[in-house]
């Protein structure tokens, strides 16, 4: 089964990141595929934006140009993985039995759509591509403070997760956690046991069950 993590950009000076990308190297060949999340190379799309006025699609276009800065980072840190330029790239990285890193040219846009906005950031894009890949798992990696259960629009109004996640994580058809930055157990959680079922319905955060 596939699962998706996001390390959030948050992470890009953690002294925990390279941690972080040998567990996911060693422990998730075939499985994993991580989605890079913009940190400081996103905020310099939003501060252009903000300096010159310049149109949603334009910051979008940067903005995914900064998750995939932060992506060419996390390969280089860490060779083991894979990067991946589209989807069809992804799910090839996957059957060689490497960890990818989603490097997500393919949202470029040349006009607006529902993803070209800043209601949409790195957390609802893992959703989007967990949803193409038929993905069992989605992880967030965050360096804030993890709630132990809150709906998703509480997390949302919190700043934790963006605006739009609350509509898509309603819709998603497997499961989600929101993981702190110091737990490096978790990707052997993820890896080995198989996921069993959801705790909660999907109007709510919820974290996984597992089988065993």
């Amino acid at each position: 089964m596939i699962r998706v993590v996001k390390l959030g950009g948050s992470l890009a000076r953690d002294p925990l990141l390279p941690q972080w990308l040998q567990m996911l190297a060693e422990h998730g060949g075939g499985h994993i595929v991580i989605v890079p999340g913009g940190g400081p190379f996103a905020d310099a799309a939003r501060d252009a934006q903000a300096a010159w006025q310049s149109n949603d699609v334009t910051a979008h276009n940067m903005a995914v140009l900064g998750m995939a800065q932060f992506g060419y980072l996390l390969q280089g840190l860490c060779p083991g993985l894979v990067t991946a330029r589209n989807v069809a790239e992804v799910e090839r990285v996957l059957k060689s039995a490497k960890v990818a890193v989603w490097l997500p040219f393919d949202l470029l846009r040349e006009a607006p759509d529902e993803l070209t906005s800043w209601d949409v950031t790195s957390d609802s894009l893992a959703l989007w591509l967990a949803s193409e890949l038929g993905a069992a798992h989605v992880a967030l990696v965050k360096s804030c403070a993890i709630p132990v259960s809150q709906d998703w629009d509480a997390l949302s109004t919190a700043g934790i997760v963006d605006r739009r996640f609350p509509t898509l994580g309603r819709d998603a058809r497997c499961t989600v956690e929101l993981v702190a930055r110091d737990d490096l157990a978790a990707p052997t959680r993820w890896l080995s046991l198989p996921i069993a079922r959801v705790e909660a319905t999907n109007t709510r955060f919820h974290r996984q069950t597992y089988e065993g």
